[in-house]
């Protein structure tokens, strides 16, 4: 057995297994529970090996290109700032916002051709947007009519109006998985934000204790429109729920209990009853109550970021390739290629999904920059998502410029060389002796003959042959393979 092999089975022993490490949890902090349910927990061995996958924002805030729904919270942080025309006046502010389905209006709206730039990006599931905090609804709810569906709604006469399920559709038929994303909070309800008192912040505005009877409303409420959505909309593979304020008093942690502002007050909606009706209708569905952790979190999501340790629990981060989760303004800044390729082999590396945060514009279509963006990961993908798919953490992670990935059966093993946008285009590259001891050759995906290792002086590198580099001389990443040795 190879050194490589050897070092792994040993730190699998001390840490965990991914395979089964509902029995070897050690996070101490706050525990993970693996679904019982044998279904979900199938279909969570089947998510860990996707990978990939995006998440999608749209709604009438695209008329003005602006955040999604944050502007309409009044607190004082830079997420919820407004501007514009409206933007001196609260009050003004919001009706303006809520009118904007009156002109929104996205002929260009073409799923089909979203679905596939995806799939070619190699993404594997998509989450969208069904309703966001702001209460708009991407689908003909029966229970609002503050919908894109209503004939208060301009695009409700187009045939393609119940954007949700064309966009289900249409990902569903390139062989994606789905995945609802729904706001728990509904700030255009009168049963969580009541006109009868002011808005304070991103909280419900009355004391659901006080006023039982109104809160049991929203819960109704809460459950019929997901209801909907687990009956109506095609098979659903995930349950992406936001909103983690919205949450029971025992599951609030030092780190989400200030989200209740001062008041403090609890919105419990019965995740238990949500949770029973959704796998009735979608058995072995993925719940991911965000940030509220227990059974009804099945993995969990940390935002725009990377765990720096490898999280003893499935997970993945959702990160966007704008600046904000949505903006179509002209000073949205692109992250490049580079980094989308780096940051996916990064979150492999740890053990995690990546989810890319995306937005189409108004008129319904991704802007030329996220099109270009999802050719180029695609154009990567088509020649190293082996080293992708199914894979495990491989110790020791990463070195440097070097990260590391494995099958699951762990009989090949990977090493992803990151090429900076700035770097000059390595002539060869030094493995470390972990990777490379005791073989000969290595292969270098996207070139067909294996490659001799030069040891010399203590040092195992390997020469990118010329027709290689002179191919792929703008490549993110290299992607080195062996076999490892039993």
């Amino acid at each position: 057995m190879s050194t490589l092999k050897s070092y792994f089975l040993l730190i699998s022993i001390l840490i965990f297994s991914f395979n089964g490490f509902s029995q070897h949890n050690i996070d101490t902090e706050i525990s993970y529970q693996w679904p019982s349910d044998p279904a979900t927990s199938e279909k969570l061995h089947q998510w860990q090996d996707w990978k990939f996958g995006v998440i999608i924002h749209w709604g009438p805030y695209s008329e003005w290109g602006v955040v999604e729904s944050w502007s309409l919270c009044p607190e004082d942080e830079p997420w919820c700032k407004r501007t514009g025309p409206f933007s001196d006046n609260y009050y003004t502010y919001v009706s303006a916002y809520e009118k904007l389905r009156e002109t929104f209006n996205p002929t260009g709206f073409d799923p089909d051709c979203w679905a596939e730039a995806c799939r070619k990006a190699g993404m594997k599931y998509v989450v969208f947007t069904t309703k966001h905090h702001d209460g708009f609804c991407m689908f003909d709810s029966k229970y609002t009519d503050y919908k894109i569906t209503d004939q208060g709604s301009k695009f409700s006469k187009n045939p393609k109006s119940n954007i949700a399920k064309e966009v289900f559709n249409a990902f569903r038929e390139k062989g994606l998985a789905t995945g609802v994303y729904f706001s728990k909070p509904d700030w255009h309800n009168n049963d969580y934000w009541w006109q009868y008192f002011p808005v304070f912040n991103r909280n419900v505005n009355y004391d659901p204790k006080k006023y039982p009877d109104k809160w049991e409303n929203y819960k109704k409420f809460t459950f019929n429109q997901l209801e909907e959505l687990m009956t109506d909309y095609g098979t659903v593979d995930i349950l992406w729920l936001d909103g983690g304020w919205v949450r029971p008093d025992n599951s609030l942690t030092k780190e989400t209990r200030p989200w209740l502002g001062k008041n403090q007050w609890i919105q419990d909606i019965n995740m238990q009853a949500i949770a029973s009706m959704a796998r009735l209708h979608q058995p072995g569905l993925l719940i991911v109550d965000r940030t509220v952790y227990g059974e009804f979190e099945n993995y969990r999501t940390p935002e725009q970021q990377i765990p720096v340790t490898i999280p003893a629990y499935p997970w993945e981060s959702c990160i966007t390739l704008g600046d904000n989760w949505y903006s179509t303004s002209p000073a949205e800044h692109y992250k490049s290629v580079n980094w989308a390729i780096h940051t996916l082999i990064k979150i492999i590396a740890k053990g995690g999904n990546f989810l890319l945060g995306i937005g189409p514009d108004k008129t319904g279509n991704f802007v030329p920059e996220v099109y270009k963006r999802l050719d180029q990961i695609g154009k990567w993908m088509d020649i190293n998502s082996q080293s992708i798919y199914g894979t495990r953490p491989l110790p020791p992670y990463d070195l440097g410029k070097i990260y590391f990935s494995q099958t699951k059966d762990g009989e090949y093993a990977y090493a992803f060389y990151l090429i900076d946008e700035n770097d000059p285009f390595p002539v060869s590259v030094e493995l470390p002796d972990i990777f490379a001891d005791n073989h000969k050759t290595v292969k270098l995906l996207g070139h067909d003959k294996n490659l001799p290792l030069q040891r010399k002086s203590g040092i195992t590198k390997v020469m990118i042959p010329e027709s290689f580099i002179k191919t792929y001389s703008d490549t993110p990443a290299l992607v080195f393979k062996l076999r490892n040795q039993k």
